[in-house]
């Protein structure tokens, strides 16, 4: 796609003022990934550093600089200085973008995957605001496109184009849900551990349990964003009616009363509760994100709720 197309898709998805409203929730999430991650992003390593740590035994190829004079006077011994180092946060925002994602709502509420979208570039936004690792990757049909790590917050522009320009139909495939095998394809082309947000409808007919699992596995640290729609059940209406399946394709006629699209909502909640309970059991972030509030509410909400605010 040609560079005048990316913008005008970019700036179709995230509007004139997305920037500005992203530098005010940086401001609002300044200590966002700080705090509750600090201790994972200190390694000991010889040399200068933040603190002092430990001592080992001098090895050829040391740097004589950091090696204790005082402790060989005492002990006769060569040893180096071991500091506490703090590193950079990698930060991995996992979009779906399979076709479940993307059924329209039939009216001006935005569809799960534009909601998607907007939370990925804003947590993005606010990781790179801290001078952490962010890379960016889409998925489906078991594949993941995974943007190279970036820095600093001069880079959103470029988060930005991937995620106007990626949808089901740029992975190559039918658009199906198949998280496992996308989280699969994307660990193993991330050699760097973090913070890994999965930004979902969590809609796998093989169980999301799969996913989450092997990126907890993989030693991510996992944060699910579930992205849900309060009227996906009201929206098909009632009376005869030819369902189609956003992604197998798969037809069915049925004759929608009341009571099955209520036991639509209770299927849905369901879900929800499963999700809620799982993250709950394996001490996983969570958070669900309805597609009817403003995104940038649903962003301060996930920040707060999701645990990602020290």
């Amino acid at each position: 796609m040609s560079t005048a197309r990316a913008a005008a898709s970019s700036d179709e998805l995230f509007g004139a003022d997305f920037e500005r409203r992203l530098e005010g929730l940086a401001l609002v999430a300044r200590r966002v990934f700080e705090g509750r991650f600090r201790a994972e992003r200190r390694s000991k390593k010889s040399g200068a550093g933040i603190e002092f740590a430990d001592h080992r035994e001098y090895a050829p190829g040391d740097d004589f600089r950091f090696v204790d004079v005082r402790l060989f006077g005492r002990t006769d011994r060569l040893f180096v200085k071991l500091f506490e180092e703090e590193e950079d946060l990698s930060v991995h925002v996992l979009v779906d973008v399979s076709r479940s994602m993307a059924v329209p709502t039939g009216d001006a509420t935005p569809t799960k995957l534009v909601i998607a979208k907007r939370l990925a570039a804003a947590l993005a936004y606010i990781a790179l605001s801290g001078l952490d690792r962010v890379s960016v990757a889409t998925m489906a049909d078991g594949k993941a496109k995974v943007l190279p790590a970036v820095r600093g917050k001069a880079r959103i522009h470029r988060v930005l184009e991937l995620l106007a320009l990626e949808s089901h139909a740029t992975m190559g495939g039918p658009g199906a849900t198949d998280l496992e095998g996308a989280v699969r394809a994307f660990s193993t082309q991330t050699k760097r551990r973090g913070l890994a947000i999965l930004v979902s409808d969590l809609y796998d007919p093989k169980g999301f349990e799969l996913a989450l699992d092997r990126l907890r596995h993989a030693r991510f640290e996992v944060v699910v964003l579930q992205i849900w729609d309060p009227r996906e059940a009201s929206r098909l209406g009632t009376g005869d009616l030819v369902l189609v399946d956003s992604e197998s394709g798969e037809r069915r006629e049925v004759t929608l009363t009341p009571e099955l699209l209520r036991r639509f909502e209770e299927a849905q909640t369901k879900q929800r509760q499963r999700v809620a309970a799982y993250c709950r059991q394996k001490q996983v972030a969570h958070a669900d994100v309805s597609i009817e509030l403003p995104w940038d509410e649903s962003v301060l909400r996930v920040l707060a709720r999701g645990g990602l605010v020290a």
